[in-house]
């Protein structure tokens, strides 16, 4: 554990992407702010998740495009040129995030452990965090924080929701209605699951418990192709919102939500850090991993099928973060497994 005589005056965070991850973030911050609030903030990260985190109080952000290659780097290295930090927090260990690491001058630099870094993140660190196996990415990003002494029991996030957020939930969703929101797509489309099977839990929802099902998303092809066969597929209605909300209005639809259905995505992510529960589909990654840290109860888990299936392994002989991204792989998640977690889900919310 790194010791400080007095806390740092000057930090700096590296979480470039992607949206579940820079969520992870989040509560690190939050430790720092709480325990260290004198201590100056810069936070280093992407455009989009940039638009998500720039609702976050306290903190200067810096905007980095993967886009503009090795321009962007030496943008930043004269962005930051006049500046040392005491602190870096590299909580990212791809190749981009190593070079923007190295842009930065900083006294301690502060890295993932030798088990679970790559692209030679080690070499571009000082210290890092305590070495382990099975841990939840939220675990493992909170080991940021309790390395550099700050006593962290449970993490807290308090994302803001806007005015105006607020008001275009009110305008889309009547007061007091119950909300099933399906963010059916992830960054990664083999982790998505069939728009027949969404529709067939939509509609379940709808039909046995009055849900209004709400479809959110991005404004890619993909996923505006995928609300649109969700819709086409349903018997019952949903309010389709996809690639018309803003991440702000997101946190806020999210927050309002009484229920999520999602694969392994940012939005999964987000919600839980809003403390709205989450039915997340896992058959490409361990929701051990990467579920939503709040309802991995309520996660359906295939990936220790898919492990057998693709690989002949069981999960414990493979990486920690392996990816089973093989076609067909989220096939293994049938409707009756999702509507059972469902109906769990719901019965916490009429007892609750």
């Amino acid at each position: 554990m790194l010791r400080f005589d007095q806390p740092p005056e000057n930090i700096c965070i590296i979480r470039l992407s992607a949206l579940g991850d820079v969520t992870h973030g989040v509560p690190v911050l939050r430790a720092i702010q709480q325990n260290w609030p004198q201590s100056r903030i810069t936070w280093i990260c992407s455009p989009l998740e940039h638009k998500l985190l720039s609702l976050l109080d306290g903190v200067r952000f810096v905007v980095v495009d993967k886009n503009s290659g090795w321009r962007g780097y030496w943008r930043l290295r004269r962005q930051l040129a006049t500046e040392r930090f005491d602190l870096l927090l590299q909580m990212q260990t791809s190749a981009r995030a190593n070079f923007t690491g190295a842009c930065v001058a900083a006294d301690i630099k502060l890295g993932w452990d030798r088990k679970r870094a790559r692209d030679f993140h080690r070499f571009f660190m000082t210290h890092a965090i305590p070495e382990t196996w099975h841990e939840h990415q939220l675990q493992g990003h909170l080991s940021f924080a309790r390395s550099i002494g700050l006593d962290v029991e449970q993490p807290v996030w308090d994302f803001p929701i806007t005015d105006e957020a607020a008001a275009f939930v009110e305008r889309m969703i009547p007061a007091r209605q119950r909300v099933l929101l399906i963010s059916p797509c992830s960054s990664h489309p083999a982790r998505n699951w069939r728009a027949d099977r969404y529709a067939a839990v939509a509609d379940y929802a709808a039909r046995e418990h009055g849900m209004m099902v709400v479809l959110s998303g991005g404004p890619s092809a993909l996923e505006a192709a995928t609300g649109e066969s969700i819709e086409a597929a349903m018997q019952t209605s949903a309010l389709n919102l996809i690639g018309q909300d803003t991440l702000p209005q997101l946190v806020a639809l999210l927050n309002r939500a009484d229920l999520v259905i999602s694969p392994d995505s940012g939005p999964s992510h987000l919600a839980n850090a809003l403390a709205t529960p989450v039915i997340a589909l896992h058959a490409s990654t361990w929701s051990l991993r990467s579920g939503p840290y709040g309802s991995l109860d309520l996660c359906v888990d295939k990936f220790a099928e898919a492990a057998q299936k693709y690989l002949n392994k069981h999960p414990d002989e493979l990486r920690w973060g392996t990816r089973i991204e093989n076609e067909g792989v989220m096939d293994l998640i049938v409707v009756d497994a999702v509507i059972d977690r469902l109906e769990v889900a719901i019965k916490r919310l009429v007892s609750g």
